[in-house]
């Protein structure tokens, strides 16, 4: 129970509960109970007794051997100790036994709201909780979505194999003395100047190659270079939009003096037999064309399902609407922000840069999200209980295996952990929520 204290056991051995605990999230009163519940003087005084002999006998004190400290001396220097201890003793089972009797599932923390707790005095304590509440799912199986076609599309399968034709590409020096034409690409250094910002520092690149043409490139430099030869300056000045990325220059005319160096061609391989052998592990063209068409066909299945799967997620959420316990979805926002600062981690972010973040906005920006998955969790283990599905030890198995390869732990050790800690069970739930999402996704009408 989240009641309010810290603990400091100076020479205490025996084994407690740690009761430091993060501040209790504001819980969501559509789905909260209270309980009160009154323990007579007898049961108290008892668990005072039983509490103080413990410290007395394991309680190591400067000036007393072991056991031999006066019960009044360990009742001053371990109060709030044995107070807490106490408390732990009697209060869980006769709190869980007083929930069962109103028939709900509580979830989270409960929360102290009153407490009177004195030795040889009846114990009298009032507590929130949240509990899953119950809703309808009935009619189900009438919410669809579309369900889009996975089929790779022949353009899409055209685009993939230039993009590996392009990924091949080399850019050579053209040795004759001729003039840049579109396709060309221009080997520059340049200088410019932000036109009405002379304070501004100046624009400066060295051996930056431009396609004469290209999409990504200034109609302006375009412009300029075409028909230009090499040792050629060139003044250009150049009108960027408002919406150009490059925040400095977005919306600003920026003055160059572009220096010509040399002329490119950018050379493309063709598609045959040889293209294939040297890409990789391929036989021929026709063989690597086969594989990137599965490969095509599988992205795309998993990017269909995926967007497919969460638009039906909130056609159920918008159909059998419910409120959610806040401790629930703070645990699922914690596990967001987690999931992002691992992430982060990866990307190179120092702890110390870590420390700077706004978490509250973090948290916040995250709440949206978190209830949404809060709610389709619970729709859909209510769902796949109605379904019966079931999920088996071996494909459970399976997905320790595949979490041992990933931390590098050997799969027994990892396995005695999980079972452990309870995350055996969560992977088993998490796996029963997939399968039923994939029987939903099945039944879709194509």
């Amino acid at each position: 129970m989240a009641h309010d204290h810290n603990h400091d056991h100076e020479g205490h051995d025996h084994d407690h509960p740690d009761h430091a605990h993060e501040p209790a999230p504001v819980l969501n009163p559509e789905c909260t109970r209270d309980i009160a519940l009154d323990i007579p003087a007898e049961e108290v005084t008892k668990a005072f007794r039983r509490v103080t002999r413990n410290y007395q006998k394991y309680a190591r004190i400067p000036g007393f051997r072991p056991g031999k400290a006066p019960e009044t001396f360990i009742r001053r220097r371990f109060a709030n100790e044995i107070r807490k201890d106490v408390l732990d003793a009697l209060l869980p089972e006769k709190f869980n036994a007083a929930v069962k009797e109103q028939g709900v599932q509580p979830v989270g923390q409960p929360q102290v709201t009153e407490l009177t707790l004195e030795e040889d005095k009846p114990l009298h304590v009032k507590a929130v909780f949240e509990y899953l509440p119950e809703f309808s799912i009935d009619g189900y199986k009438d919410v669809t979505v579309p369900k889009p076609s996975v089929e790779v599309a022949d353009e899409e399968f055209k685009a993939e194999m230039e993009q590996l034709r392009d990924s091949r590409s080399t850019v050579e020096p053209v040795e004759e003395d001729r003039e840049l034409v579109d396709g060309d690409w221009a080997l520059i250094s340049y200088e410019g100047k932000i036109e009405g910002a002379e304070d501004a520092a100046p624009i400066k690149g060295q051996e930056a190659l431009v396609e004469i043409g290209g999409k990504d490139t200034v109609e302006a430099f375009t412009s300029a270079l075409r028909g230009a030869k090499v040792g050629q300056t060139l003044d250009v000045a150049a009108a960027y939009p408002a919406e150009y990325p490059q925040a400095t220059i977005a919306g600003k005319t920026v003055n160059y003096t572009i220096d010509v160096k040399a002329i490119k061609k950018r050379t493309t391989p063709e598609l045959n037999d040889e293209f294939a052998k040297e890409l990789g592990e391929y036989e021929s063209l026709a063989d690597l064309e086969a594989k990137v068409r599965e490969h095509l066909a599988a992205r795309k299945q998993r990017s269909i399902e995926g967007e497919t799967k969460d638009k039906l997620f909130q056609a159920l959420i918008e159909r059998f609407p419910f409120a959610v316990p806040e401790s629930l979805v703070q645990e699922q926002v914690d596990a967001r922000l987690e999931r992002g600062l691992r992430a982060l981690a990866s990307q190179g972010m120092s702890a110390e840069q870590m420390r700077q973040l706004d978490f509250a906005r973090l948290r916040a920006a995250q709440r949206d999200s978190a209830v949404a998955e809060v709610k389709s969790g619970l729709l859909l283990a209510k769902i796949a209980q109605e379904e019966n599905v079931e999920v088996t030890d071996a494909e459970v198995e399976r997905e320790v295996q595949i979490a041992a390869i990933q931390t590098g732990e050997q799969p027994d050790a990892l396995m005695g952990r999980l079972t452990q800690d309870g995350g055996l069970a969560r992977i088993r739930e998490q796996l029963k929520r997939e399968k039923t999402a994939q029987l939903l996704y099945d039944r879709l009408p194509a």
